[in-house]
């Protein structure tokens, strides 16, 4: 008998590996780009433009993961969505892109562990590379493991991420001048085009500290009650997410003065040491690295299940098709992005990454996405899907607006990047489907 995924993973699990997913070391090295990209104390508005295209986004994703609960998600997502020929090369083009961008959120976590880890040791370049990848490789370890005793260890790393955001918001709470940031967050504020476009460079990046809500659809064959937990674990993790980051914000604001946040590499860190000390800033720095450690463990957990997925439905290469017999985990899908994802580590810088896996990801899978609900909401109808949007399709229309915006903001460099891996991906499927690597679509 061959082994299968089992649905083993609650509300609980599927939250809590979703935020920390998202919260990763993002939040605390972008804090100050965000302030210095937008230059006064509006930069807040960046923060919420994320969350709310983040909770656009998440319907998206709540649509097609209560209806199509799978291993892989957005796989399945656009190849039932395009459907045929298209369907088929949608999927594989995703799979392609995800073998490159997925072990690229993998290593920008370790890139900013290793950076931030810069606080206690001021390591050198090939330091800083060594401990990166070294967060790799503890990773793929950790997760050589079932999906129960993974659900457990995602538990005990959600509690140590919410306890870290806490103590950073209470800190600012107790300082007193909390309200501050938020009354006089329109200081200086003119509505013109430098500002917009300000927002939307400063967006890319907060919308980076935001990725991650719908980590629970490419785990959707491990979910309990699929139809109904997907969705709300998705909106669950957002809402808590938006509001610990704007607190923790607003908390930092109302502590250093916005030159000081502009300036500092290890912002939070410096907060934590003017409110409590030296010694005080020390801890919450170790509690950083073990956020950013905790997003790297989600991160590559639910992106492990995607090639398996394609090469189980005939639609990858087969190599990826195989599960642990005894554990029952893609182990060979798992290896293979970590490997990349150590190659990548070593290689490139935070911002280059950052950039990359946006501008990668936007057009196939955000995009194209939403697009193929609207092809699929056509073919199948309404009763196709156990959970529906609000006012559909106008959130589904919104998110792809804004989408666009994100990806015209990576810049023309990052733009290149993501269509010359979209144009490997073409050549890529056309040799695959030529010597029969992976079945054609007018075989099924």
């Amino acid at each position: 008998m061959n082994p299968k995924l089992d649905r083993k993973l609650s509300l609980l699990h599927a939250t809590a590996i979703n935020m920390i997913d998202m919260v990763g070391i993002g939040p605390f090295v972008v804090l100050s780009v965000v302030a210095q990209i937008m230059g006064g104390p509006y930069f807040l508005y960046a923060w919420v433009a994320g969350a709310i295209l983040s909770y656009v986004d998440a319907m998206v994703w709540s649509q097609l993961g209560a209806a199509l609960p799978k291993a892989g998600g957005s796989f399945h997502f656009l190849k039932e969505g395009y459907g045929g020929k298209w369907g088929k090369l949608m999927s594989f083009l995703f799979v392609w892109q995800t073998m490159i961008q997925a072990p690229l959120v993998i290593a920008s976590a370790a890139i900013g562990f290793s950076q931030y880890a810069n606080y206690f040791f001021h390591l050198s370049f090939i330091q800083e590379k060594l401990v990166s990848g070294a967060v790799v490789i503890l990773v793929i370890s950790l997760l050589y493991r079932n999906i129960e005793s993974i659900g457990r260890i995602s538990v005990l790393l959600w509690v140590g991420v919410v306890t870290t955001l806490l103590w950073i918001i209470f800190g600012g709470i107790a300082h007193g001048n909390f309200m501050e940031p938020i009354l006089h967050i329109n200081d200086g504020l003119k509505i013109e085009y430098g500002l917009v476009a300000a927002l939307g460079f400063a967006s890319v990046k907060t919308v980076y500290s935001y990725l991650g809500y719908y980590n629970v659809c490419h785990l959707g064959a491990e979910i309990k009650n699929p139809t109904k937990n997907i969705p709300r674990s998705m909106f669950i993790s957002i809402t808590g997410i938006s509001i610990l980051y704007l607190a923790m914000n607003v908390s930092v604001a109302s502590v250093l003065p916005f030159e000081t946040i502009v300036n500092s590499k290890f912002v939070v860190s410096d907060y934590i040491k003017t409110l409590y000390g030296q010694n005080a800033g020390a801890i919450a720095t170790i509690l950083i690295l073990m956020v950013a450690f905790a997003s790297v463990f989600s991160a590559t957990l639910g992106y492990s299940r995607i090639p398996f997925a394609a090469a189980q439905d005939k639609s990858f290469f087969a190599f990826f098709a195989k599960l642990h017999p005894r554990l029952h985990f893609p182990h060979r899908s798992l290896l293979v992005l970590g490997a990349i994802a150590f190659v990548f580590s070593l290689l490139f810088r935070l911002k280059e990454v950052i950039d990359g896996i946006l501008a990668m990801r936007i057009m196939i899978q955000f995009i194209g996405q939403a697009i193929g609900l609207l092809i699929l909401y056509k073919r199948k109808g309404s009763g196709f899907f156990p959970w529906k949007m609000p006012f559909f399709p106008i959130p589904l229309f919104i998110a792809i607006l804004i989408w666009a915006a994100i990806f015209y903001s990576t810049g023309p460099k990052m733009m290149l990047s993501g269509l010359i891996v979209t144009g490997l991906g073409l050549i890529a499927f056309a040799l695959a489907t030529r010597f029969g690597w992976i079945h054609k679509a007018s075989e099924e």
